[in-house]
């Protein structure tokens, strides 16, 4: 049965002034990259391999008119959904976010094939081909969303966070946002009452640099996003998110602390998106060399694989995965093309949480 919320007791004049925000970027900066077994490290290989040959293929289909409307693709992150939702506790914490979100529900293990039949319209996609590639969702897997509406999601999440604490079921909430969002003034209302009430929520800025298309040095004043909770007392974080394996030890310092009680964590992920915002960007706002020296010298998937072939693993051994998972995925393409499209009676459906 659920508990009520415990009484929120006001700080003393004493607590006030003996305040300090002690950032967890010190216990990030002790050791900065999680110590995985070899069979982690391969499964995070995979994630992140898969997230990027599924939203490549979804390009593709974008491209040949099958996917309609916007499609915000995730290339160049998939380290940091992989990296934090890894930690998570299964059937227990909650992930909300924002349209950019085939990658995160892949990261959290849901059938490609559900996720592609989604994105181009079918009956048989996670949201009944009613939501697309902006709105995905599954109560099943506390996955609530994809939203398009820019910032929404963080508000979502500190509801999902108060019902975690409400419920008293040691649960989190991850609520992602990126950093177009991080202007946006319910953030700030959520931090407060996330601050306030010692929620258990991590909220995690994935900065991919340019928002929709302006580079963050010419549209935040502070541009050093881990920072903006401490007015709201929240210890800030500050990650490589190219780092699979340095955002996997943020998310153990990061879960740690909420689950001990001890209120909200900010964590800004450093990261890069090589396409344009969403499949109608051509991107003209940055270099073409910009983009290529991230991807020589910064992408995640390569920066992982150097890894496994330092451990042994031969380059035949990482071309058969890739082989397996390409194949996962015209699998799933197939399988979104040969499904139905929703029928018209299903336009009357699901608009009331109840019937009446």
């Amino acid at each position: 049965m659920a508990k009520a919320p415990k009484n929120k007791t006001p700080r003393s004049p004493a607590e006030n002034l003996d305040f300090a925000l002690h950032s967890l970027q010190e216990e990030l900066e002790k050791t900065k990259r999680y110590d995985a077994s070899e069979e982690q490290l391969k499964h995070f290989y995979e994630q992140m391999l898969l997230i990027r040959r599924f939203e490549e293929r979804a390009g593709q289909l974008y491209g040949l008119g099958l996917i309609g409307g916007f499609c915000h693709l995730y290339i160049g992150q998939e380290a940091v959904a992989v990296g934090l939702q890894s930690a998570l506790t299964e059937k227990l914490d909650s992930v909300i976010t924002g349209y950019r979100d085939h990658g995160h529900m892949l990261a959290y293990g849901i059938d490609p094939k559900v996720i592609m039949a989604e994105l181009t319209g079918r009956e048989a996609g996670i949201s009944k081909g009613k939501g697309g590639s902006m709105h995905m969702f599954s109560t099943e897997h506390k996955f609530y969303g994809g939203h398009g509406i820019v910032g929404a999601q963080v508000a979502l999440g500190g509801g999902l966070a108060l019902a975690h604490q409400y419920n008293d079921d040691g649960g989190l909430c991850l609520a992602y946002f990126g950093d177009g969002a991080a202007n946006q003034g319910q953030v700030y209302e959520t931090f407060n009452m996330a601050s306030l009430w010692k929620l258990p929520i991590v909220f995690v800025v994935e900065n991919n640099q340019y928002a929709m298309g302006t580079a963050v040095g010419r549209s935040s004043a502070e541009t050093e996003f881990y920072r903006r909770g401490t007015a709201f007392r929240i210890p800030g974080m500050k990650v490589n998110g190219m780092d699979v394996l340095e955002v996997r030890q943020a998310a153990e310092i990061a879960f740690t602390h909420v689950r001990e009680g001890r209120g909200p964590v900010l964590m800004e992920c450093e990261t890069y998106r090589y396409r344009g915002h969403s499949m109608s960007d051509p991107a003209k706002y940055r270099t073409r060399e910009e983009v290529q020296d991230v991807k020589e010298h910064k992408d995640p998937i390569e920066g992982l694989k150097k890894i496994l072939i330092e451990q042994g693993n031969s380059e035949e051994d990482l071309k058969a995965i890739d082989k397996d998972i390409r194949k996962v995925v015209s699998e799933a393409a197939d399988f979104a093309e040969n499904s139905p499209e929703p029928e018209a009676s299903e336009l009357y459906t699901d608009v009331l949480v109840e019937e009446y």
